[in-house]
């Protein structure tokens, strides 16, 4: 039997499946007459549950770092607020009853309202609050939590974890998750990434697809699978339920080519990215999306070097406000704990198209309507980006990077955009950190102009992707003409140390996230030209980093 998910967590893993017991205090309403003795019981439950939210809290620090740690802290804050005290209290009083049953109208109240907003984060907060005062219920009810343990490697499946429940458990032999819960901002997800287990989100475990393609229905189907073996691919989405001889024996042979993998992690993480002579690279990660940063700090990348705030854009009807986004910006900043985060600006059109943006039919996608052009054109648009990338500058280490430029004029006329937003928000009271700018350098004609680009920003990237396909005039997507892409040409070379001298002339750093900078076989070059920084997919850090190491 095959079931199907979205990955949170890449890896392999196998075991036999364990269905998580979600067990709930029944609430009974009883009739008080001693209003303030059911008020202290609540106080004083209150009270324990702060304790035990502050053990679990020391013991997240230990397991997940003190980013992820800070979820039971604001678990904490729940319990403080007044909001859901002063509700409790006035159920309690008003109606007479038992301090179970105030808090139980109290969270279905609040968590019923926040969860038909429309914001995930909002209805992650609404998980969150019935998470945490049904640990007040289990209080005054004299419940336990009992963490369960496992003899052996364990698959566990639930509808969904809080962080509260990963954190209890032993994760000793927990080699997987498979939940049905279906958003990948969520708390479960970051916090199986921050572990390094395996994942899957959304597996809806009452159908699966049989080997033969069909849909199978069953509500019999969860209870079934306990304790049977399964493999979880957190690369694809598959969780396969008995695999067969030949698909065990494929996975055994994967998990191991893993195991080695993580092996040199163990060896390099922590180390700089230093050659043997002393030259230091800064070795960053390029992300898409928030729960590629867990994966990036795991496998000990600097910071983020390219984040492409254009998926924020795709896939949707309209543009995303500037809340959803200031939201998004400062919780992948808050992530990575004051290491770098390069934002790109919305790199939109060619490969990557928005329905609300009309470009238009072009012959040449790629020499058409796109990045730099589209924002410049759509100011609007464009300034509502930078407003939400310099409120969220606030509460980290951000630089901001614009794609596909072809000239000093188009620079200038962003730093006039940037000034205006700036402006703005000091008028109206936000509170901002200013951000290096740099500029994307994927063009021929940035390349040549250089040294005139590095006197008006901070920063370069070079992206060798489109820098190879325009200097080469081959559309790296077709195949036909893969046999002329030579990313090592010696015309793309002379560019990138044309660069690089060019801006270190002018007191600007030169970085570069393209395909190339995975390149072990081009990275002494890289080296040898001067680079300052790299960026590449979080796998491939390590690799880099063992490969810049062994330079002399």
């Amino acid at each position: 039997m095959e079931l199907r998910g979205k990955s949170v967590c890449s890896g392999y893993s196998m075991g036999r499946i364990a269905i998580y017991d979600k067990s709930e205090t029944k609430v009974v309403r009883r009739r008080c007459k001693d209003a303030q003795e059911q008020i202290d019981r609540f106080m004083s439950a209150i009270a324990k549950a702060k304790e035990e939210y502050e053990i679990l809290y020391n013991k997240a620090l230990k397991e997940v770092g003190s980013n992820n740690a800070a979820i039971f802290k604001a678990d904490i804050v729940l319990l403080e607020d007044m909001d859901y005290i002063e509700s409790v209290i006035n159920i309690i009083r008003s109606q007479g009853v038992n301090a179970e049953y105030g808090v139980a109208v109290t969270i279905d109240n609040f968590s019923s309202m926040l969860s038909k907003l429309d914001d995930e984060y909002i209805k992650d907060r609404a998980k969150d609050i019935r998470e945490v005062y049904n640990k007040v219920i289990e209080i005054l009810s004299k419940g336990t939590s009992v963490s369960r343990e496992f003899k052996e490697p364990v698959i566990l499946i639930a509808e969904d974890l809080t962080p509260a429940q990963i954190v209890r458990l032993d994760k000793t032999n927990i080699v997987g998750f498979v939940v049905s819960e279906t958003s990948s901002n969520s708390h479960t997800a970051i916090l199986s990434r921050s572990l390094d287990i395996p994942a899957l989100i959304g597996v809806d475990v009452y159908g699966y697809v049989d080997r033969d393609g069909n849909i199978s229905l069953s509500e019999t189907v969860a209870p079934q699978l306990e304790g049977k073996m399964a493999i979880l691919d957190g690369y694809s989405g598959r969780f396969l339920v008995e695999p067969t001889p030949e698909e065990t024996e494929i996975y055994k042979k994967r998990i191991e080519k893993e195991k080695k993998n993580r092996e040199l992690l163990n060896v390099l993480k922590g180390k700089k990215t230093v050659t043997r002579s002393g030259k230091e690279i800064k070795l960053y990660a390029n992300i898409n999306n928030e729960r590629d940063v867990a994966t990036a700090l795991m496998n000990d990348a600097e910071g983020a070097g390219l984040y492409r705030s254009e998926y924020l854009f795709m896939e949707r009807e309209e543009a995303p406000s500037e809340e959803e986004q200031f939201k998004m910006y400062r919780r992948i900043a808050e992530s990575l704990g004051g290491k770098r985060l390069i934002i790109r600006t919305a790199d939109i059109g060619a490969d990557k198209q928005v329905s609300y943006i009309q470009v238009g039919e072009e012959e040449n996608p790629a020499l058409g309507y796109r990045g730099i052009r589209i924002s410049l054109d759509l100011r609007d648009m464009f300034e509502t980006q930078l407003r939400a990338i310099y409120r969220a500058s606030y509460f980290g280490n951000i630089s901001i990077m614009f794609p596909m430029i072809t000239s000093v004029d188009e620079v200038k006329a962003i730093k006039e955009i940037i000034e205006k937003v700036k402006k703005g928000l000091s008028e109206e009271g936000y509170p901002y950190k200013d951000c290096k700018i740099g500029i994307m350098i994927e063009t021929p004609a940035a390349a040549l102009i250089s040294d005139l680009l590095a006197k008006e920003v901070d920063f370069f990237s070079i992206g060798t992707n489109d820098l190879s396909q325009y200097t080469l005039a081959v559309d790296r997507t077709n195949n036909r003409l893969q046999k002329y892409y030579n990313p090592h040409h010696e015309a793309i070379l002379r560019q990138i140390k044309m660069t690089i001298d060019n801006a270190h002339a002018n007191n600007c750093s030169v970085g570069i996230c393209g395909e190339m900078a995975s390149d072990t076989d081009i990275v002494k070059k890289l080296v040898e030209y001067g680079i300052d920084d790299i960026s590449v997919t979080p796998t491939s850090i390590l690799v880099v980093r063992e490969a810049i190491r062994e330079l002399a």
